[in-house]
């Protein structure tokens, strides 16, 4: 079949390299001018580094991601440590170390393996309509390209996902909901003057976090949360400034990460939202994934590996499937829907634990971290990995 994928990120793409490997004819359009990824780094847990090795790229992932073999938590004002235990239960348990990894290195190196020429930057898409058994894609330029099957993989703001619940006739449109705090995030230089160069260090305190991931050729990923509303003004002239009014009193360890943050090369600014779960992915031909389909906050890190998964799904699906698009569709529609919706209440629940919207929730949590030997953490984090496709061992290219 042709295929059009609106949206070149993580699951865009992906979804782009499984549907071509299957023999599919794949174009994808994105709107941005240039590749410039929003956020420094992302978590892919074992769930979602199995579907990029089923994709081939296992070994050039591994290089990309950090060697995270601990995780530990720490009081942010004191610094004093919380709690430390092995991340070896995951990989044991799942088959599959996690990685984090540089998010630009990671959309660079599926982009380039899917094919840069196959991809049109530029074109935003402002309309879809269908002809029969064909589905147009018509962008802002006047444009159009025709195909058997249309992917919006086009974010938390899909103009697919709009299409598809008929927002416009009388639908419904979805709303994003905030989370009620926000995330800057980086990449620094390592230090172990900061953490362990192996371990995931989180500080904790006043419904704040801040935390270091280590990812390839000696870097942190950093990110801050910071409880507020939405629609604050910032400047990127601003560069640190709101991190040192939050964090300047907190531990040593904090501060030098702060100190050791350039702004203009590595400091980005996200508010947090996510939607509630939508069941309705589909329409005829057309079908979303990735943020169109379950924009997720990241308190749990399965954003992107959801993503993934969604394009493991549909490659599966329209594989296997024979009866027609729309059928496939919607059984893909079916795979996905229940899980991917678990993973956005599970984040939206853990955020609202971690960031003091009930103090005492909160306190609790901080309490819980004190001495633990992390089992019900490791616990958690498998949970999340378990209900994945991709663990049922089928569809391999």
């Amino acid at each position: 079949m042709k295929v059009v994928i609106i949206g070149a990120g993580i699951g865009g793409t992906s979804a782009g390299i499984a549907l071509a490997r299957h023999g599919h004819d794949v174009v994808i359009y994105d709107r941005m001018q240039q590749n410039r990824p929003v956020g420094a780094a992302l978590s892919l847990w074992s769930n979602g580094v199995k579907v990029l090795n089923w994709l081939g790229l296992g070994n050039e992932v591994a290089r990309l991601g950090g060697r995270m073999d601990h995780m530990a938590y720490h009081d942010g004002h004191t610094g004093d440590q919380l709690c430390r235990f092995s991340l070896e239960p995951v990989t044991a348990h799942t088959g599959q170390r996690p990685y984090p990894v540089s998010r630009a290195e990671l959309q660079a190196l599926l982009m380039d393996t899917f094919g840069l020429d196959r991809i049109h930057l530029g074109c935003e898409l402002v309309g879809i309509r269908e002809e029969g058994e064909k589905v147009i894609a018509v962008f802002a330029d006047g444009s159009t390209d025709t195909a058997d099957l249309l992917i919006g993989a086009d974010g938390a703001r899909s103009i697919t996902r709009d299409w598809i619940t008929r927002a416009d006739e009388g639908g419904f449109r979805v709303e994003r909901r905030y989370s009620g705090y926000t995330n800057f995030n980086g990449l620094v230089d390592a230090s172990p003057s900061i953490a362990p160069l192996d371990q995931w260090t989180t500080w904790v305190a006043e419904g704040k976090r801040a935390a270091v991931m280590p990812v390839a050729d000696d870097r942190f990923y950093f990110w801050f949360d910071i409880p507020q509303p939405a629609g604050l003004p910032y400047d990127r002239e601003d560069g640190v400034a709101p991190l040192e009014a939050a964090f300047g009193h907190w531990s040593p360890e904090v501060r030098r990460l702060i100190s050791g943050i350039r702004p203009s090369e590595s400091l980005n600014r996200v508010e947090i939202w996510d939607i509630d779960p939508l069941h309705t992915w589909t329409r005829g031909r057309v079908a979303i994934l990735g943020d169109a389909a379950h924009n997720t906050a990241p308190d749990i890190g399965q954003g992107a590996c959801s993503a993934l998964e969604d394009s493991f799904a549909l490659a599966i699906s329209l594989t296997t499937h024979t009866v027609g698009v729309e059928d496939s569709l919607r059984r893909y529609e079916k795979m996905r829907t229940e899980r991917a919706g678990e993973l956005v209440l599970r984040a939206r629940k853990r955020g609202e634990e971690t960031h003091g919207y009930d103090p005492s929730i909160t306190a609790a949590w901080y309490e819980s971290l004190r001495g633990t030997d992390g089992t019900a953490i490791i616990r958690g984090i498998i949970g999340n990995i378990e209900g994945s496709p991709i663990n049922l061992g089928v569809g391999l290219l």
